[in-house]
């Protein structure tokens, strides 16, 4: 009787643990979202809209406004004196003289060059129609030039054995020829300035080798 009793007991303690044997993974609940919900990804930033700009190619460039370059004189020939030229202690400058008037104009000579101190008084600087290291002097020829035509000079300070101090001037009177039109050239913030004597070479159609 009493191991009827028993097995009864076990049948019923196996009946009532019945829900512990399942598989695993069955019957599990889903887990639970956390209440604190996840903050969402910032909106995608839109940059601001880029102007259309023209592509800036290889064209021309815009024409540049001239520079006047003061008035004729009544001969009808400017000179210009152009950048200083340095080699081994030398200084020389190339002199253009140009055809500014209507009118076809001669040239055959040198151009005429005079030293000016301070108060444009004239200064005893010797000019030589010679040649320099930067060029011999091939001699005058006669030229006629056509309205904008040029011919050219070299211009060269050099010194001599005898020469003592240096003569400052403070600029140069420049012609075509002596009985043409001056221009004065200023001198300051040169080098130049202080000079024993010049060499001129004569108007050429090029300039001098």
């Amino acid at each position: 009787m009493a191991w009827v009793v028993l097995t009864a007991v076990a049948a019923t303690a196996l009946t009532g643990c019945s829900g512990f044997l399942v598989p695993a993974g069955e019957g599990e609940r889903a887990p639970t979202p956390s209440a604190r919900a996840a903050t969402p990804p910032p909106p995608p930033v839109t940059p601001p809209p880029v102007a259309d700009v023209p592509a800036q190619g290889p064209g021309p460039s815009p024409t540049p406004t001239p520079t006047p370059t003061g008035t004729c004189p009544a001969s009808g020939a400017v000179v210009t004196m152009g950048e200083v030229l340095t080699a081994m202690m030398s200084r020389a400058a190339v002199l253009t003289l140009t055809n500014c008037g209507s009118k076809p104009y001669r040239v055959d000579g040198y151009p005429s060059v005079q030293a000016l101190g301070e108060g444009g008084e004239r200064l005893p600087v010797k000019v030589n129609p010679a040649g320099s290291m930067f060029g011999r002097d091939q001699g005058p020829e006669a030229l006629t030039l056509k309205p904008g035509a040029t011919v050219k000079s070299m211009l060269a300070w050099v010194s001599t054995q005898e020469g003592g101090e240096l003569v400052m001037a403070d600029a140069l009177e420049l012609a075509a020829a002596p009985d043409a039109g001056a221009r004065v050239q200023p001198l300051e913030g040169h080098d130049i300035r202080y000079m024993d004597e010049l060499n001129i070479t004569a108007w050429r159609a090029e300039l001098p080798e």
